[in-house]
């Protein structure tokens, strides 16, 4: 008999230990935001903010106010302005709010059921009560909390990705705005030189020493020049709105000034002969996948401990028959589906083949991903080395070749149309520097991506 008693206690406290447990989950004060700040200041250096009140919206602002005062804006500023300011990443950071509800949920119990059934007849009654509970989902519930516990986790490694994609799409945006503004100050040289040409030109074919169709020729030479320059604005214009996207201004925000010309190149290159090996480490996106494979695995079997018995319900019940007066019957009631038609066949088999689908992306993931860093890092050093190639070679030479006809032209060797051809050949060669030079900050950029994640989204 006490034995008996002792197995009951034994039993009620198994079924009320995890009601405390599930009482006592509560939501995170930052919502999981914690690993991404700490893993972007890791990467990147800069920090990442989830601004969830009115009263942190406000101190974003400022913040970002601050930093676009700092003229003119520098890379870094300018990146820790959309890590701050960027609204869509703002909203990538409620994926984690969702995912950690779910977690929460995951960790409590379903609420008890209430039944009742009444009938009279004739002052004979028939009354019927009970109080249920989902006895299966204590079984279930550390297997599905564990579950939402790896998405939860998959859901911040995302949104680290996210944050340092936006970082690297703002730093290459901000080298493209720099180069583009740079190239309409060379092609307005080039209009002027081109100008000039036409217009001496037209004196010369007034005066009758220029015939009609080298007349012709200046004149077409200026009219492409100024397409040209067109372009370019327009061009300036496209990359610099790309960045006020990304860093998130609008209004006077948007009136912040560039430096005058792109960064140096370094001294020498990075060299990383085990490049590969690095980024199977440190990509996220990997990681990510591997999470996503442990969770579909604890899927699989969360869907076979459940195939044949989905509900499991027990709970006391009481039951009236007779006068309305007489004691009511006490007992417990029990409710469960019997497998007579779905034997969880179909279940099991999806989340079978489920997870070999993610198993077969993530290996995909990865032979992609060596690729994209090989590429990434060959472009990286091409790049530098053709921007090097156009300071160190053809920039140079071509000043040399300015100097040298403009000794002729003092000596009257050469005519005032080929002085001014020398020097819109040599300003074209200064501005494909500047496009050189802006391909290898914007390369170094993607490398530092493909070392991270996914160089898109898509």
């Amino acid at each position: 008999m006490a034995s008996s008693k002792f197995t009951r206690k034994k039993t009620l406290l198994a079924l009320a230990l995890p009601l405390v447990l599930g009482g006592c989950a509560t939501l995170s004060k930052d919502g999981g935001l914690d690993s991404v700040q700490r893993t972007t200041q890791e990467r990147i250096g800069k920090d990442v903010q989830w601004a969830r009140t009115a009263q942190e919206q406000e101190k974003l602002a400022d913040r970002v106010n601050d930093l676009l005062k700092q003229q003119p804006l520098s890379a870094d500023n300018a990146v820790q302005v959309a890590l701050l300011n960027n609204k869509g990443l703002q909203s990538r950071f409620n994926d984690l709010g969702i995912s950690e509800a779910d977690l929460l949920q995951a960790s409590e119990l379903p609420n008890p059921s209430f039944s009742m059934l009444y009938a009279s007849h004739n002052g004979e009654y028939k009354i019927e009560q009970s109080l249920t509970f989902n006895i299966f989902s204590l079984v279930t519930m550390p297997m599905a909390r564990e579950v939402e516990q790896r998405r939860f986790e998959q859901t911040k490694r995302l949104a680290t990705i996210d944050v340092l994609r936006l970082a690297a799409d703002t730093r290459k945006a901000y080298y493209n705005a720099i180069a583009a503004e740079q190239s309409v100050a060379y092609s307005e040289q080039v209009q002027r030189a081109a100008e000039a040409s036409a217009e001496l030109a037209k004196k010369m074919v007034e005066a009758g020493n220029f015939s009609a169709r080298d007349h012709a020729r200046e004149q077409a030479f200026y009219a492409e020049a100024a397409a040209q320059q067109a372009r370019a604005r327009q061009q300036a214009v496209a990359t610099r709105e790309q960045l006020v996207r990304l860093m998130g201004l609008w209004g006077e925000q948007t009136s912040f000034k560039l430096p005058e010309r792109l960064p140096d190149l370094p001294a020498a290159p990075t060299d990383q002969p085990d490049i590969e090996a690095k980024a199977m480490q440190q990509r996220i996106d990997l990681q990510a996948l591997k999470q996503d494979i442990d969770a579909l695995a604890k899927n699989l079997g969360l869907a076979k401990t459940t195939r044949f018995i989905n509900v499991l319900e027990f709970g006391p019940a009481r039951v009236l028959e007779g006068k309305r007066s007489d004691p009511y019957k006490k007992g417990v009631t029990i409710s469960f589906e019997l497998p007579i038609f779905d034997f969880g066949t179909a279940k099991v088999a999806k989340a079978e083949a489920i997870y070999m689908q993610s198993f077969n992306r993530a290996a995909e993931a990865a032979v992609n991903a060596r690729s994209e860093v090989r590429e990434s890092y060959y472009n990286y050093r091409s790049s530098y080395d053709l921007a090097k190639h156009y300071r160190d070679e053809i920039v140079p030479l071509r000043k040399r070749i300015s100097d040298e006809n403009m000794m002729r032209y003092n000596g009257m060797l050469i005519s005032a149309f080929e002085l001014l051809s020398d020097a819109q050949s040599q300003i074209a060669s200064v501005n494909s520097y500047i496009e050189a030079l802006r391909d290898f900050w914007v390369a170094q950029a993607n490398l530092d991506m493909a070392m991270t994640g996914k160089l898109s989204a898509n």
